[in-house]
C-alpha cells in the first residue's frame, strides 16, 4: 500500500496561494476511516484518493473534507488530474475520467510554465427551485447580511453534483458570515446542502461549512453552480469564460475560470478550470488504523 502523496495548490499560478490539496495517486486501498483520518491529519480543506481502473486514463476517486466523504468536489478533481499528468511526463494535453460515488466527470489538462492548467466538465446543471422572497430575508440575516445587500435576483438552489444555494449580493461581502447554528436546516428547506455568496458586480464569492467556522479558499463545485445561475439570469453571457474570484478574505486569492455552455434557458454544460501549482512531495511514515 503506497502512502505517497502530492501537495498542490489549485486555482493558483504559484505556490502558497489558491486552495491547497493532498492527492494520493495510489490511495484506493485505504479504508473510509483511514481516508478521513489522513485528511484530518494533513489539515488541507480536502484530500483525494485515487485508484486506477482497467480503462486507460480512468480513475476511481474519493474525496474527503475534514468531516466526511463528499459525492463531488471541484478543486480536488482538478488537482488530481494535474498530478496524473505530471506522472506521465507528457508535454501535450491529456484527458482524464474520474468516477466519483455518484458522478463521472472528465478533465482536460496541459502543462504551463508554472505548473498545469486543468478544465473540468461539470455537465448539465440542475435548477432546484427559487427561495420565496419572504424567506430570503431570513437567509440574509443568517449570513449576517442586511436586506439591502441582496441583489434584485432570486436566491436559487443549483446543482452540478452538490446542491448550493446561490445568494447574489451587491454589497457587504466582506462582512458576511454564517451566524445561525441551524443554518444547514435552514437552507435544507430549499433543497440545498450548502450556500455560496456571490457579488454579481465584482464576480467574487465566499463559502463556508455550514457551522460557519471553516471558510473555503476556492470552491470548484460551487463555481459551476454560480456559472449556471449567472448565465440563466443573464448576468454573464454563455459560451464565454469569466473569472470568479474567491479566497481574498483568507489571504489566499484564487481565480476560478468558468464557462457556461448552451443557452440561458438550456445550459448543457459548465466548464470550471484554473491553474495548478505543484508544491511538495510527501509520504506517510505511518497509517491510521483501518477501523
Amino acid at each position: 500500500m503506497s502512502a505517497a502523496y502530492r501537495h498542490v495548490d489549485v486555482f493558483a499560478s504559484a505556490p502558497f496561494t489558491g486552495n491547497s490539496l493532498a492527492v494520493f495517486p495510489e490511495g484506493g486501498s485505504f479504508s473510509y476511516k483511514q481516508m478521513l483520518a489522513i485528511t484530518q491529519e494533513l489539515r488541507h480543506f480536502e484530500s483525494i484518493f485515487l485508484a486506477s481502473t482497467e480503462t486507460a486514463d480512468t480513475y476511481q476517486a474519493r474525496v474527503f473534507d475534514l468531516f466526511e466523504e463528499l459525492d463531488f468536489a471541484g478543486h480536488p478533481i482538478l488537482g488530481a488530474a494535474a498530478v496524473l499528468h505530471e506522472q506521465t511526463g507528457s508535454a501535450g494535453p491529456r484527458r482524464w475520467t474520474f468516477e466519483l460515488p455518484r458522478k463521472t466527470v472528465e478533465v482536460t489538462t496541459e502543462p504551463t510554465p508554472s505548473g498545469y492548467s486543468a478544465v473540468l466538465d461539470q455537465g448539465r446543471p440542475q435548477f432546484l427551485g427559487e427561495v420565496p422572497k419572504e424567506a430570503s430575508r431570513e437567509i440574509a440575516e443568517a449570513l449576517s447580511l442586511p436586506p439591502e445587500a441582496l441583489a434584485d435576483l432570486p436566491l436559487e438552489a443549483v446543482s452540478t453534483g452538490l446542491k448550493y444555494l446561490i445568494v447574489p449580493v451587491v454589497e457587504s461581502l466582506s462582512e458576511a458570515g454564517i451566524i445561525r447554528a441551524d443554518f444547514a436546516e435552514l437552507i435544507g428547506r430549499f433543497g440545498a446542502q450548502f450556500a455560496y455568496l456571490v457579488d454579481i458586480k465584482a464576480l467574487e464569492g465566499r463559502h463556508w461549512n455550514n457551522d460557519g467556522i471553516f471558510e473555503d479558499v476556492a470552491t470548484g463545485s460551487a463555481a459551476g453552480c454560480v456559472g449556471a445561475y449567472l448565465a440563466k439570469h443573464h448576468v454573464v453571457p454563455t459560451e464565454e469564460e469569466f473569472v470568479l474570484h474567491q479566497g481574498r478574505f483568507m489571504g489566499r486569492p484564487s481565480m476560478i475560470r468558468v464557462k457556461p455552455q448552451g443557452q440561458p434557458n438550456d445550459l448543457v454544460n459548465i466548464q470550471v478550470g484554473g491553474e495548478i501549482a505543484m508544491v511538495a512531495v510527501g509520504n506517510l511514515d505511518h497509517l491510521p488504523e483501518q477501523g
